[in-house]
């Protein structure tokens, strides 16, 4: 019998930690759009132990999504997927940001839910920032959830000039996200699978270290200091959180979103409405 499968798509340090409990025992997928940074971290993971396989990926590319996931299913029984892959809005353009951040997880939840195995999970990684704002009107996520993939970035609200900055862009494709998860637990279901997604917040990466020294470092040092909390996360916390939703001790939740944020978004919930009952 062929051994499980294990699929990692992007090699940042919270995907990463949620992809070293998940491929204990099984093969590894291991895919990212940045053939130096893949391979650097593979060679990492084959010298902790781990049996890992590459393959280079776009996941705002569909063939490229459709053709790691039939990589992945011809390696054998694929019981577990982590998405972790991204762009943060710093790092690039409204429609980059459209393209990989809210289409490429819709790409990843359409291919994996087609080769995931009865009894698999999966997590897509998206963020607190879903949770920021004001919301949006149910007619738009109903649209974000079920519209179909191709049409997605066709939605008159998705027009880069109608979604604004790439702040704006981010904060909607982790909403996005989030709803696209609830939707897929369907079609995953109907393989026998499960697939949650995790948003959380300020975490210790390289990227939210550059973010702690540069012009926004106030605002996140507000954001930690009046969490609950009163610290950042790990990529550790992350990870047994994912655990969780992975394993068989998750085996009820499905469809969820897990907000893994120190209490910075209830934080912020108080504030407000502090603010509006002093108004």
């Amino acid at each position: 019998m062929a051994r499980e499968v294990a699929v990692l798509i992007g090699t940042g340090s919270i995907g990463v930690a949620i992809g070293r409990r998940a491929a204990i025992g099984r093969n590894l997928l291991l895919a990212d759009y940045n053939e130096t940074a893949l391979q650097a971290m593979a060679e990492q993971l084959r010298g902790e132990g781990y049996e890992v396989t590459t393959q280079a990926a776009d996941v705002s590319d569909h063939a490229s999504v459709a053709g790691l996931a039939d990589t992945a299913a011809a390696l054998g029984p694929v019981t577990r997927v982590i998405h972790a892959a991204g762009v943060s809005p710093v790092q690039a353009s409204t429609e980059r940001v459209l393209h990989v951040n809210l289409l490429g997880t819709a790409y990843v939840l359409e291919e994996f839910g087609r080769v995931v195995a009865s009894g698999g999970s999966g997590i897509v990684v998206a963020s607190m920032a879903g949770h920021m704002g004001h919301g949006y009107s149910r007619e738009v996520e109903l649209a974000l959830a079920y519209t179909p993939t191709t049409d997605l970035l066709g939605l008159d609200f998705l027009a880069p000039e109608a979604v604004g900055n790439s702040g704006a862009a981010y904060t909607l494709a982790k909403r996005a996200n989030a709803l696209r998860v609830r939707a897929a637990a369907i079609t995953w279901g109907d393989r026998g699978a499960r697939v949650n997604c995790i948003s959380p917040g300020i975490i210790a990466t390289p990227l939210a270290r550059d973010e702690m020294s540069g012009p926004n470092a106030a605002g996140y040092r507000h954001m930690i200091d009046t969490s609950p909390a009163g610290r950042m996360g790990t990529p550790s916390d992350v990870a047994d959180a994912a655990a969780l939703l992975l394993g068989p001790d998750g085996s009820f939740i499905t469809g969820s979103d897990l907000l893994i944020d120190g209490g910075v978004i209830a934080a912020m919930r108080a504030a407000e409405h502090k603010a509006a009952g002093s108004a």
